[in-house]
């Protein structure tokens, strides 16, 4: 066992390159077995997350004779653990092979907690309710023009609230878009079918809601300055796509449950009036999450927009509901499970991704972001060099249309998972039908950005 701090990962450029891409993933497999050993385990924690279901229905059962067993095989069942707890014998084998300092410093200072850390605190300040009121109020308006009735707020919900996402982040958008699914959809008991459908579309027009500007989507933050993108170019070449795909996902639909639609659209809507916030309570919020926003990149900053934000619920706690720690919390470990085995991939994702031309890369890209983090490919393909302005746009516009295909797929579908699984069957999402639900979704957005002029 080594006892030496060794800088892991290694440079992408000091690492062999062999004739074809299976020699070269060959060739750095077998140099460094840390490789080898991140992939398995990052195999295996995906495997786990599709298999939740299963083991919270036999922890359920368990429960019922040995309570604390079950209670403790709940862990296991809950998706958002899952990366944080495959990482703890990630930890023991790096410790073994490349010595405890080493996995040390890889843990605390090579992988980049960011990103995990700024969707949990944009989940908690935009789940406060002058927030949540002032989203209603104008996702709201839209519904009215729809008909004010259960199926009008389920359009607005899905193409509004997606499309927010571009201004107040697809954390925030996801977080107050799904908390206002469950209270004026998913409460009137859809079919499961119809539940799967709308979280799937949901992921993926959230994951493309965030494109119209260059600062709100992981994926596009991530390359934005060292690409030179700007909100004018985005929007050009990215944004009306998104447009045509959502609304195109969301007549889709609408269209297929025609009949279940309109048995919902006879039930009355169940509306107590919202308490009314003063103007300058919901003001002092817009400017916390913008600051928040416009800090990003800056965990000191964004945590000290956190603490104000707790202490000024707590000073005006007569117009605020209690802020809602734990699901953040959820949603910040989870991120930063993944991110944690992220970091050791990108040995194989690299070269896979810069030996391909446009639309293999495209898809390519669609493909590896539903089991990676897309923020993670971007990021990754900027490493890549002599990227032409089309391979750009292809590798973009592949990390957001496969955003929604899982959980794990865009940071904040843990957050929207999290608000809204209580409402499946089992109180679980299934992994396997949340990626049957969103495969049509994702092919429409595939050609809205790849069938579409650019």
């Amino acid at each position: 066992m080594e006892s030496a701090t060794v800088s892991f990962p290694p440079a992408l450029e000091t690492l062999p390159l062999g004739a074809s891409l299976g020699e070269t993933l060959g060739l750095r497999w077998h140099l460094e077995p840390m490789f080898a050993w991140g992939l398995i385990l990052f195999a295996l924690a995906i495997l786990h997350t599709f298999i939740t279901p299963v083991i919270a229905t036999f922890a359920h059962k368990v429960g019922h004779k040995r309570p604390l067993l079950g209670r403790f095989l709940e862990l296991f069942s809950e998706v958002e653990l899952v990366f944080i707890l495959w990482a703890i014998p990630l930890f023991a084998v790096f410790a073994n092979l490349k010595g405890l300092d080493t996995a040390v410093d890889y843990f605390a200072h090579s992988v980049n907690y960011t990103e995990p850390l700024f969707v949990m605190v944009v989940m908690a300040l935009a789940a406060t309710r002058p927030i949540l009121a002032l989203s209603e109020k104008v996702i709201g308006a839209v519904a009215k023009l729809l008909g004010n009735n259960i199926p009008a707020w389920w359009m607005s919900l899905l193409v509004v609230g997606p499309l927010l996402g571009s201004l107040i982040t697809e954390p925030a958008a996801i977080t107050i878009t799904a908390m206002l699914l469950a209270q004026r959809f998913y409460t009137h008991k859809p079919s499961t079918a119809l539940a799967y459908a709308t979280i799937g579309v949901l992921f993926v027009n959230i994951s493309v809601g965030g494109v119209l500007t260059h600062f709100a989507a992981p994926p596009v933050v991530m390359v934005a300055e060292k690409w030179g993108l700007t909100t004018p170019y985005m929007f050009a070449h990215f944004g009306w796509h998104a447009i045509v795909g959502i609304i195109i996902n969301m007549l889709l639909i609408r269209l297929v449950f025609y009949k279940e639609f309109h048995r919902l659209a006879e039930l009355k809507i169940e509306s107590t009036p919202p308490a009314k916030t003063p103007v300058w309570i919901t003001a002092v919020h817009v400017a916390l999450l913008a600051w928040v926003v416009g800090f990003g990149h800056y965990t000191p900053l964004f945590l000290f927009g956190l603490l104000v934000g707790l202490w000024f619920v707590e000073l005006t706690k007569e117009h605020q509901d209690p802020i809602a720690l734990t699901p953040a919390l959820k949603v910040g470990v989870f991120l930063a499970g993944l991110v944690i085995f992220g970091g050791l991939q990108q040995w194989w994702i690299a070269p896979t991704l810069g030996g391909l031309s446009a639309y293999p890369l495209f898809w390519g890209a669609t493909f590896l972001t539903s089991f990676n983090d897309n923020a993670a490919i971007t990021y990754l393909a900027s490493l890549v060099p002599n990227f032409t302005d089309e391979l750009k746009f292809a590798v973009l516009a592949g990390a957001v249309t496969g955003g929604g295909m899982t959980v794990i797929a865009n940071a904040p579908n843990p957050a929207g998972q999290g608000l809204l699984k209580k409402f499946f069957p089992g109180g679980q999402v299934s992994p396997l039908w949340l990626a049957v639900a969103a495969l049509v979704p994702t092919l429409i957005i595939a050609w809205a950005f790849m069938g579409l002029p650019h």
